[in-house]
């Protein structure tokens, strides 16, 4: 045979895997508002940048006969290509081709370009859009699950893991994602449960429906799964695209520098009001970020779930950050369980990725109460104070207002290894508020007095002046220094540039053992 020949029977075959499940099948993924496993890496990638592998992969089953049915691909695509010109790896489920079924052989394809991944250093996106494991390969599709489970461990922290849910992610399939850094679901087109309505039903006799039991609303709101949701896949994608913007290829680099036009000593005269006259008066701590970094850009991660904390991704002069901020619009900001968890999570993907930290605090303290109490605030508490402790990168803490109690302690205080603490002059750093304070330590002169509520505000006052202050704690070096809001952006800044080469470690062991 001619070599022009094979040549063409290689078009030809190429041809044929580009078809996948076939005209119907793809036309039904569009009437879903579904994109084809082909058509999200075109979107995904920067145009002419794909490489494919395993295009000629099939299945190796030959039970209730499979063997008769051997599609190329096997319904997933994998390869590398680029996004923004850095190198990025990708494995897309194709939905047309058995129901994007996991078998042995389509996990082998994922896993190859996983361990490349680790090899060369850069992010794995993985798009999903399947039916599950492939119930004819019994345990090989369990097996090829596992397999996968295993490098989305060994990879984390090492290589960034985006996940994309962009159509059904049931039983054992949802465990990939969740390890990952990254979650984004698409509203009412995407969905993850570990068991779907008719077993719930079974089981526990509850009637609920698809997006009740694992919709993007629940898992964004609830669950905590999702970190994003997009309304569609295209923006799904884009979101993507900008995510990993902020983000470095692997551990041991940093993260790309952004040519900047925004002012690195612009003044910020607007914090200088933007609190409340009264401490107890909320307001929303985005207006400080946004008036803080470079052109008012703030990527917010798990923005629907625990609002009370604020976290997500910002620049400083051209440089990522990671911001955790406390919301005083939100249950006045208090921490409680999922606030913590969602902020440890956030800390500890900075800090493997030497993304430096930027905490704006204004914290009453922890919620009280039973449901926290038995929901283990303890326990959730003490992992975002963990995070925080163990991380390495740059931190930076600016106290806004209020700083109350273990709060204090565990937002990246001086005390945690904080590099660089400021405090705004209307800053309030003690154990406890006025209110709470008089009562236990001014007891005796309350009772005894007159007119109780007279002088109740007045000791509140005294305390006040005493405590309820930065220079208290400026005085003892826990402050490095009280600034004026004006000043704010460009004091972060100077102080970021100053920790650029910061170098500090942990004491060796095997690993951490974070109170899960």
């Amino acid at each position: 045979m001619s070599i022009e020949r094979k040549i063409l029977d290689l078009a030809h075959l190429r041809e044929k895997a580009r078809a996948a499940g076939g005209e119907k099948r793809i036309q039904k993924q569009h009437d879903q508002g579904k994109l084809t496993a082909r058509e999200r890496i075109e979107k995904l990638l920067d145009e002419g940048s794909f490489e494919e592998f395993d295009t000629f992969v099939t299945h190796r089953c030959a039970d209730f006969g499979m063997e008769k049915d051997q599609p190329l691909t096997d319904g997933v695509i994998t390869g590398h290509g680029t996004i923004h010109g850095r190198l990025v790896f990708v494995f897309s489920q194709d939905f047309t081709i058995f129901g994007g079924s996991l078998s042995k052989a389509f996990a082998e394809k994922i896993c190859k370009i996983m361990d490349l991944a680790v090899k060369v250093g850069a992010p794995v996106i993985g798009l999903n859009d399947s039916g599950g494991a492939r119930i004819q390969e019994g345990v090989d599709a369990l097996a090829g699950y596992s397999d996968i489970f295993l490098r989305n461990v060994l990879s984390s922290g090492v290589v960034p893991q985006i996940s994309l849910i962009l159509g059904p992610c049931a039983g054992g399939a949802v465990y990939s994602p969740a390890i990952t850094d990254f979650v984004t679901m698409t509203q009412g087109n995407s969905y993850m449960f570990l068991t779907g309505p008719k077993v719930v039903k079974q089981v526990t006799r509850e009637d609920v429906t698809t997006e009740q039991l694992g919709g993007a609303s629940i898992h964004s709101t609830k669950s905590g799964v999702a970190h994003f949701v997009a309304p569609n896949e295209e923006e799904a994608i884009a979101h993507t695209r900008r995510l990993l913007s902020f983000l470095p290829q692997n551990y041991q680099e940093k993260t790309p520098l952004v040519a900047c036009t925004d002012p690195v000593d612009r003044a910020t005269p607007e914090l200088n009001t933007v609190l409340p006259e009264s401490a107890n008066q909320p307001y929303d701590v985005k207006d400080v970020i946004h008036t803080l970094v470079d052109d008012r850009d703030f990527l917010e991660v798990h923005e629907a779930f625990a609002a009370n904390l604020v976290v997500g991704f910002a620049r400083f002069n051209g440089r990522a950050v990671g911001i955790v901020a406390n919301q005083p619009k939100v249950m006045a900001g208090v921490l409680d369980n999922n606030a913590s968890i969602k902020g440890a999570r956030f800390v500890r993907f900075c800090d493997s990725f030497n993304i430096p930290l930027l905490t704006l605090e204004d914290v009453p303290g922890f919620m009280p109460g039973t449901s926290q109490e038995y929901g283990g605030i303890i326990r959730n508490g003490a992992k975002l104070l963990f995070a925080f402790a163990e991380a390495t990168v740059p931190k930076v803490t600016v106290i806004l207002r209020k700083a109350y109690g273990g709060a204090y302690c565990v937002m990246s205080s001086k005390h945690l290894r904080g590099d660089v603490n400021y405090a705004w002059p209307t800053a309030e750093i003690a154990v406890m508020g006025p209110d709470g304070a008089v009562e236990i330590i001014y007891k005796k002169e309350l009772d005894a007095a007159e007119d109780v509520a007279a002088k109740a505000t007045e000791l509140k006052e005294r305390y006040a002046n005493l405590f309820a202050t930065p220079f208290a704690a400026a005085k003892k070096g826990y402050i490095d220094d009280v600034i004026e809001p004006v000043g704010t952006r460009f004091r972060i800044i100077k102080a970021l540039e100053m920790l650029a080469h910061k170098k500090d470690s942990n004491p060796t062991c095997k690993h951490s053992n974070i109170p899960l």
